[in-house]
């Protein structure tokens, strides 16, 4: 079986969120299980010349873009035993940052087609095409209007995987033929609520749609969760399906991992938390105590992730003998509370702004309990991460945070969960972390538990391959 993985960003060459994980770790486990998958994204400016000296062109092509045609380059480079195709148009890609600019409906609408494109020239027909969030949803689109029934091309079965349902690709009508190149007849496909809708396009036209969990795959049906796309989903319900997603369990691993202070496994997970925890407070100026319980948060400062839950009892929390270190940045009204948190009580809670690969590392591994109250989250990583490095998650029962951390209070639980959105809620789930985290005993079990939990690719690796076989049989 080969499989075509298309996405916006991928790791290690461009980043930006979990999608960029997700493509740089799911096609690596499917092809530990012989699975032919492949992986294609942009050849964005930001892409390193480290990476660069390694990729191959392969050839240029010329890619409809509605009524005009546009230069693409295919570079072929491999990463840990995945080939990756790189899409290159310096008119499109050669900018800073990957998305944000005034013809992204443009530039990956050339994306999606230049994928199909490329098929006949680089000798890896596809079973199936997965593509990935609004960037690539239109793949879907353009091979059911002009390629599946063209020589080469037949028989491909397409897949749409929905990693956040928020951001759909949403742009005017006046796109339809200057930019689209969709026919009159066709127009509905793309159209929803009075504007051109990439995502929705991918989900009317994809064999198959997927999100990042199964919890969310229930709430996205649901107005609350959908951002309005809800009756296309219902409608739709009998090709969704949600697959939760797994963490990279090689890269991220106390025991090898390069940027924690200090390294530990399983067994020595007390003292190496500990050394974690006393380099992380000298780091960040608050007093070394080794007895104090750490809480951690690495997060996007966005409402969504229950920052105001969090705003609402922290000062609260902060009359317990904790301390607190959140990193991120975001919307200006976290960032500036937060700033001023610090200045509140600088013995208690650390501010780190931005994002910082090395100092969530340190966080992860320092940290005795991570704290993750998001309103909504598709999948996240962060709290299966935080658990590999033995740290105790809070999170709420929402989308991936409900299917990947069992409550400590149920059998085989390691983790504490809270049902409602609401703050009192929120800190009696953190206050039963601390009542186990004073219990010397049961933290060890509770630590074993976490870094033992099975949050690998290869339980997701599997699910996928199951689905595809099952379109390819037509089941």
């Amino acid at each position: 079986m080969k499989v075509l993985y298309v996405a916006s960003e991928a790791l290690p060459f461009a980043a930006s969120g979990g999608l960029a994980d997700v493509a740089g770790s799911l096609p690596k486990a499917m092809r530990k299980r012989l699975v032919g998958c492949r992986v294609v994204l942009p050849l964005y400016e930001s892409i390193s010349q480290e990476l660069r000296d390694k990729m191959t062109f392969l050839t240029s092509l010329s890619v409809p873009v509605a009524w005009r045609r546009q230069y693409c380059g295919v570079f072929e480079a491999k990463h840990d035993g995945v080939i990756y195709y790189l899409l290159d148009n310096q008119y499109y890609f050669k900018r800073q940052g990957m998305y944000g600019h005034y013809d992204d409906a443009e530039r990956f609408a050339f994306f999606s087609r230049a994928v199909l494109e490329m098929l006949p020239h680089i000798g890896f027909k596809p079973d199936v095409i997965n593509a990935n969030d609004w960037q690539s949803a239109l793949v879907p689109l353009y091979y059911s209007l002009f390629y599946a029934t063209r020589e080469g091309y037949e028989g491909i079965k397409t897949v749409l995987t929905i990693h956040n349902i928020q951001y759909q690709g949403k742009y005017g009508m006046e796109l339809i033929e200057d930019v689209l190149g969709i026919p009159a007849e066709s127009r509905s496909l793309v159209e929803f609520d009075g504007c051109v809708n990439y995502m929705k396009a991918g989900i009317e036209t994809a064999d198959c749609v997927t999100t990042v969990s199964p919890t969310y795959a229930d709430e996205i049906l649901d107005p609350w969760f959908s951002w309005g796309l809800d009756p296309i989903l219902t409608a739709r319900r009998w090709k969704l399906r949600g697959i939760l997603n797994g963490i990279d369990v090689d890269g991220y691993n106390p025991e090898s991992d390069p940027q924690v202070f200090a390294n530990y496994t399983v067994d020595t997970v007390a003292a190496g938390k500990a050394a974690n925890k006393k380099a992380l407070q000298e780091r960040l100026g608050l007093p070394q105590r080794a007895d104090v319980p750490l809480i951690g948060m690495v997060t996007r400062l966005a409402s969504h992730k229950g920052l105001d839950l969090v705003k609402y009892i922290v000062d609260d929390m902060l009359t317990r003998d904790v301390q607190f270190v959140i990193l991120g940045s975001g919307e200006w009204v976290y960032e500036n509370f937060f700033r001023d948190l610090q200045e509140k009580y600088p013995e208690k809670f650390s501010y780190c702004f931005g994002f910082v690969p090395e100092l969530a590392r340190k966080i992860y591994a320092a940290a005795d309990i991570f704290l993750m109250p998001s309103k909504s989250e598709p999948c996240g990583l962060a709290q299966m991460v935080a658990a590999r490095y033995g740290t105790l998650p809070v999170v709420r029962e929402t989308g991936g945070l409900k299917d990947s951390i069992v409550d400590a209070g149920k059998e085989g639980g390691f983790g504490f969960t809270f049902q409602t959105y609401n703050a009192d809620d929120m800190l009696a789930a953190i206050d039963r972390a601390l009542a186990a985290y004073a219990d010397p005993a049961r933290l060890d079990d509770l630590r074993h538990r976490c870094m033992t939990e099975d949050f690998s690719w290869g339980r997701s690796a599997n699910e996928y391959i199951r689905m595809y076989k099952e379109m390819l049989k037509g089941e």
